[in-house]
């Protein structure tokens, strides 16, 4: 997928381009419907499939004092929509000069001009420009004078009421409530956080006898404090374990961390970007009358995980003896 960063690097159009156009915070299977339906129709007309995202966020471009929690950070997000098909991503940065942009010059200046659209699909809500004063009227009659047809997919819904469509707002709300089930089933994939293992406290592993890489995370949504069964890739590989998030109240120091034992695991990976994925919420957390008590309930805690985690089929297609953890 060709990837550009800025509307003044496009400087030809591209062969008959089918354009969609949006956050795509989380790329949930809306969101995947749409990029799917611009992969098929380019296939169609022999076109170019183009996706066009924007960063920051718009929302915390307008409102930054809100801290809109991401679900994907723009290098998972690029992942995602180059996994759908998108031969080209626009992602240039939004900014006052980009807020500015009014619907008219938007959509002949950019997206017809420059970009070349031939067809455009959005969802049914869509609005475009300065003030969002584009619409889909707006974009129907411009497409009868300029040659391009406006496509509009049927909402996704994760439950059979056509009201509850898949939203980068439920899934979110799913998240922060520990509902890993639930965002599951809306982003077609497990929720997945990545960064950097750092030097922690580590006081699992020299008073519990249960070694953690604690993960020093960028920006994204975390999920709700408690215990989790999850999968994590490592160089590559991956490995069952079990996340701990929250504040660790049997030690009573107040320090937020997000914890993760890899089962059956024993390698330094300090500074190595690892990526988790969850599956599970086990329990909330408990502060425990002593240590003692906490690590017999860390040893029923991985006995829950691997139960469940031995249910599922590999994220990627190895077979269970090549997964670190397995039985």
């Amino acid at each position: 997928m060709k990837i550009i960063r800025s509307i003044n690097a496009i400087t030809h159009p591209f062969p008959k381009a089918v354009v969609t156009i949006g956050n795509f915070d989380g790329v949930h299977l809306g969101h995947q419907a749409l990029l799917e339906e611009v992969v098929r129709t380019a296939g169609q007309l022999d076109g170019t499939s183009v996706a066009m995202t924007f960063e920051p966020h718009p929302a915390r471009y307008f409102r930054p004092e809100a801290r809109l929690p991401l679900i994907t950070l723009l290098e998972q997000k690029m992942e995602l929509i180059a996994a759908v098909g998108i031969e080209v991503l626009i992602c240039p940065p939004f900014d006052r000069s980009f807020a500015d942009i009014s619907a008219d010059a938007f959509l002949n200046d950019l997206l017809v001009t420059r970009i070349g659209m031939r067809a455009i699909v959005v969802g049914k809500d869509y609005r475009f420009g300065k003030g969002r004063a584009g619409t889909l009227d707006m974009l129907a009659a411009q497409g009868k004078e300029l040659g391009f047809e406006v496509i509009t997919p049927d909402w996704v819904c994760h439950s059979p009421d056509p009201s509850e469509r898949v939203s980068s707002t439920l899934i979110r709300e799913r998240i922060m409530d520990g509902d890993m089930a639930h965002a599951r089933d809306m982003l077609g994939r497990y929720y997945q956080i990545r960064g950097t293992v750092a030097h922690g406290r580590n006081r699992r592993g020299r008073l519990l006898g249960f070694p953690t890489a604690n993960i020093h995370l960028q920006d994204e949504l975390c999920p709700a404090t408690g215990v989790y069964a999850v999968l994590a890739e490592v160089a590559g590989k991956e490995h069952w374990g079990v996340a701990n998030i929250g504040y660790s109240p049997t030690f009573d120091d107040h320090q937020f961390t997000v914890e993760v034992h890899l089962l059956d695991f024993d390698q330094p990976i300090y500074d190595t970007v690892i990526r988790v994925h969850f599956v599970h919420r086990l329990r909330s957390e408990i502060r425990f009358d002593s240590i003692d008590a906490l690590a017999d309930q860390i040893r029923h805690d991985v006995v829950v995980a691997r139960k469940f985690l031995a249910a599922l089929p590999p994220m990627s297609g190895l077979s269970p003896s090549q997964i670190s953890g397995t039985p």
